[in-house]
Parts: structure tokens; sequence; C-alpha cells
């Protein structure tokens, strides 16, 4: 059954087609986040200025990377070198404002390496699956959390393993003899 309206002089007129061109349709969907062009992923974000935090950014900014610190202590950023050109934000990543201004959703990688294992579990995965980040590293000291990581495509560094697996290294080769 067609539908049908009236024009001006009452004669019945069908409706024009409702058939949406390819160009159409993309124009009609842009808004949708999804449907957007993706953005050029070229920053290293890290997270948490300690020892290995700060490490990480000053050597990241000496290779010539985009680097953006973020710690929720503004005293930590007094460990970058006084050569350091990236960017650091002050405030807590599990505010989702402070992870957008941090740009996370043109990461290349993260580098996630705060004092405290449920923090860096939990940033890990939000990157992961809300912001799709394609790098995601992780200090994790509890080796017995990593459970919880397992086959999400994420790295883990377990600093006792490092520690554990140069030990035995130095000792294979016979020490200090």
């Amino acid at each position: 059954m067609k539908v049908k309206t009236k024009d001006k002089l009452g004669k019945n007129k069908p409706l024009p087609s409702s058939k949406i061109t390819k160009v159409e349709e993309e124009n009609l969907f842009a808004f949708i986040p999804n449907r957007k062009k993706p953005l050029l992923r070229n920053k290293t974000i890290v997270v948490g200025c300690g020892r290995l935090g700060a490490s990480i950014a000053n050597k990241g900014n000496k290779d010539g990377k985009n680097v953006l610190v973020v710690d929720n202590n503004k005293n930590a950023f007094d460990l970058l070198d006084d050569t350091f050109s990236g960017y650091t934000i002050v405030g807590d990543v599990l505010d989702y404002k402070t992870l957008e201004n941090a740009y996370i959703t043109s990461a290349k990688e993260i580098i996630i390496t705060t004092g405290n294992d449920n923090i860096n579990i939990f940033l890990a995965l939000l990157c992961r699956n809300i912001y799709q980040v394609p790098n995601i590293y992780v200090r994790l000291d509890d080796p017995n959390m990593s459970v919880l990581l397992e086959n999400k495509d994420i790295e883990i560094i377990l600093p006792f393993k490092l520690s554990f697996d140069m030990l035995e290294s130095i000792r294979m080769k016979g020490g200090n003899k």
C-alpha cells in the first residue's frame, strides 16, 4: 500500500522516495562517536611519576616521543629531568576527565606505574576496553594479581620477577668470582 499526500490543489501525490544515498547516510550518522575518523595515535602517556615512571618519561622524551605524565602529586614531577619537554598533568587517573585531558584517545601507548596494583589493573582494563589504547604496559608489585590481566593483550611488568631472573642470571655466571 502506497501512502499518498495531497498537493496544494487537493490531488493525491506519492511521498518522496525514502532511499538514502551512501553519502547522505555517512553525513546522517557522522555525529556518532564510533563513526568518526580515528585520531592520530602518537602520544605516550606515563601514569605515575615515581622513580620508574619518571625514568620512562625522561627516556621517551630524549628519544623524541610525545610524552605526557600524569600523577596526583605535583611534587612527583620533580623527578623529571630539567630538560624534560613533555607535558605533565596533576590529577586522579580514576577520574575520566583527567584521562581525557591527557588525550587518552590519541595515545599510542600507556605505561601505568603507580604504586597501587588495584588502580593499575583497573586503569589497564579501562584503557583496553573503553579507550582501545593499542599498547598497554602495567607494573604490578604482586605477581598473583597478574592473573586478572591474562589474555587481555596487556603487557605486565613484575619487578619481583625481573629481580629474581637477574639474580639467577648472575648466579649462573658464577657471581663475583
